[in-house]
């Protein structure tokens, strides 16, 4: 069975940038949903694995529409949510060091690039869907926007994500309103760059 992550933060201590209710709702709700869902289509098309990367990864092996489909929304969910919860920290690292620092000055130039283009692919991303960071199998960095639920790994780029930022309305309405770009740069000031490192470390090898 899948189990979301456990915060190793309150749920009040990543504000101002995103207040408790937001985590409330977002992890007590939405991500609870996610997860029971996920759990029951694993359930329906006799899935074993507790790996949902793996799941993700081989939908096409799952026959029924219907249950493929339910598979890779709330898998999809269940997976883009433990990624993007388990990055934030109340006093998180500021930047990154090593050898995330090396690939992002080669592919980005600069941090402050990176995240120029990360906070691009989210403000742009139409309707829901996230913005990524993910690594390739050659220890490079990728950029990308998906919709939805979907993720590097469900439509099988390959890619391994390390970075998941959501832009559902859910994410920051409550606090945010419409005005996403608001809601971009507050992640970023949460988003602890030491936890991203050791995605990293364990993506590349």
């Amino acid at each position: 069975m899948f189990k979301q992550i456990e915060l190793d933060y309150a749920k009040d201590a990543l504000e101002p940038y995103i207040d408790a209710l937001t985590v409330e709702t977002h992890y007590g709700k939405h991500h609870v949903t996610y997860t029971n869902n996920f759990n029951a289509a694993c359930e329906k098309a006799g899935i074993t694995s507790d790996d949902a990367a793996a799941v993700l990864a081989d939908l096409d092996s799952v026959a029924d529409e219907a249950t493929r489909t339910a598979l890779r929304n709330n898998g999809g969910g269940y997976y883009n949510h433990n990624l993007y919860f388990a990055n934030f920290s109340a006093n998180p690292k500021k930047a990154p060091e090593g050898k995330l620092a090396e690939k992002i000055n080669e592919k980005f130039g600069s941090l402050e690039k990176l995240i120029e283009e990360l906070s691009s692919l989210a403000a742009t991303q139409f309707g829901s869907g996230w913005a990524w960071l993910s690594v390739a199998p050659d220890g490079s960095l990728v950029t990308s926007k998906t919709g939805n639920q979907d993720n590097p790994i469900s439509l099988k780029t390959g890619n391994t994500p390390i970075i998941a930022l959501d832009v559902w309305e859910h994410a920051y309405y409550l606090k945010y309103k419409n005005v996403r770009p608001d809601y971009i740069k507050a992640f970023f000031e949460i988003l602890d760059w030491g936890k991203v490192e050791a995605l990293y470390e364990k993506a590349a090898g």
